[in-house]
């Protein structure tokens, strides 16, 4: 008898996966069989991920809220789909793409659409991130024109910098003892005086 399968993915970043849960439990399917991963997509090292392939067998149903869920880019998810309905035989259904539905069709004009829709979402997901990824990297360019700065503000130079960093550089003190001195780590002391240095 054939089981009914879903897989949920979200990354550490975007913790979305109630929505993804909630899809699947309006079908039915046992939480048993939901198998979900909370991490990056970038790659298929996904525990959940592999447990549930190798416990399907032919004829089982995999249910899935968007293609992306299966990668990251075009390859992976052509990849993935070609070892889950080819080589494993179960039928997907991708619930945010009713024309993928392997359970249509099974004639060959069926299997040719369903082909060329899933190569077109493919690359239009790649595609998507893509884009994501340059207006990310256009608007930190952006903003640091704008003299945004990114990151931990820099710690100031504390009041003794200039009479430690001056016995420093005489070979008054060592570097460990001026560190200690301006109550700094070694490497963040060194590196101010190196800026100091730069900037005099």
């Amino acid at each position: 008898m054939a089981d009914v399968y879903g897989y949920v993915r979200v990354s550490t970043r975007d913790q979305n996966e109630e929505r993804q849960l909630i899809a699947l439990q309006k079908l039915s399917v046992a939480e048993k069989n939901i198998f979900m991963d909370k991490q990056s997509g970038k790659d298929f090292d996904r525990p959940a991920y592999k447990r549930m392939v190798r416990r399907m067998k032919k004829d089982d149903l995999l249910y899935i809220k968007s293609i992306d869920r299966l990668g990251r880019n075009y390859g992976e998810i052509l990849e993935q789909w070609q070892i889950l309905t080819k080589e494993k035989e179960i039928d997907i259904v991708v619930l945010d793409m009713p024309l993928l539905d392997t359970r249509r069709g099974k004639d060959l004009m069926g299997m040719f659409l369903s082909d060329i829709v899933l190569q077109v979402l493919s690359f239009v997901a790649e595609n998507e991130r893509s884009n994501i990824r340059q207006r990310q990297a256009e608007g930190i360019a952006a903003a640091k024109a704008r003299g945004v700065r990114f990151g931990r503000p820099a710690i100031p130079y504390p009041d003794n910098f200039y009479q430690i960093h001056r016995d420093w550089r005489n070979k008054k003190i060592t570097l460990r003892q001026a560190a200690d001195a301006c109550e700094m780590p070694v490497g963040t002391f060194y590196g101010k005086a190196r800026k100091f240095e730069n900037i005099s």
